[in-house]
């Protein structure tokens, strides 16, 4: 009896190997993107929290060109995984957009600017709205360094706008599936707003009695 080749129509070997092959180069060419989104991802996050860290600073010029770049990283990052959605929703462009959107809504709240909206950030609602709730955390820092400084009315607009951003948020009542765990997020920057506020009014208070000794004197 003759043996019927590897190669010969209908052996189960041969169309497993046409399986592998086939598989392969999906899986291979989705592999190359997952690692350049990811580390694309990571370069985005890497700028946006040096960008924070220049707005802090005063050195705006930096810090606008740190976010430029993650903008660009971003844009490149998803272009690059825009036929993978499986691998583009895994989570880790969700976390360098919301690290992007907080820089850029820290800049224009710190900055006393309009606020981008998502489209002009090109993120998605669920990072925008958790870079927004964590911008509360960067404004809290902002505005103790103004207290520090003795620019209490400037305070009082930094804490006026962490204090919007918070109403905002808890406005939105919708499945944390659907807002990427917001109310967390949220519930957090409320307790900043309010040791904030609690911290402002201490010192505004420690002022005015001064101001009142000082008279006195």
């Amino acid at each position: 009896m003759t043996r019927r080749s590897a190669s010969s129509p209908g052996d189960p070997a041969g169309d497993l190997q046409s399986v592998h092959a086939v598989v392969s180069e999906v899986l291979d060419d989705k592999y190359r993107a997952r690692e350049r989104g990811l580390g694309d991802a990571r370069k985005v996050i890497r700028a946006s929290a040096n960008a924070i860290r220049a707005l802090h600073r005063g050195e705006f010029d930096a810090a606008q060109a740190l976010m430029e770049e993650a903008g660009r990283l971003l844009a490149g990052a998803l272009e690059i995984l825009a036929g993978h959605p499986d691998v583009r929703y895994a989570g880790f462009i969700h976390d360098a957009a919301k690290e992007y959107a907080e820089a850029r809504l820290t800049a224009a709240l710190v900055r006393g600017e309009p606020v981008p909206l998502p489209i002009d950030l090109g993120v998605e609602a669920p990072a925008y709205l958790n870079g927004l709730g964590e911008a509360v955390g960067e404004l809290r820092r902002r505005m103790l360094d103004l207290l520090r400084a003795g620019e209490v009315d400037e305070a009082e607009r930094v804490l006026k706008a962490m204090d919007e951003v918070v109403e905002l948020l808890a406005s939105l009542d919708y499945p944390d599936g659907m807002t990427g765990g917001l109310r967390r997020t949220t519930d957090v920057a409320r307790a900043l707003v309010e040791r904030s506020r609690s911290d402002l009014t201490t010192t505004v208070v420690q002022e005015r009695l001064r101001k009142r000794l000082e008279q006195a004197e």
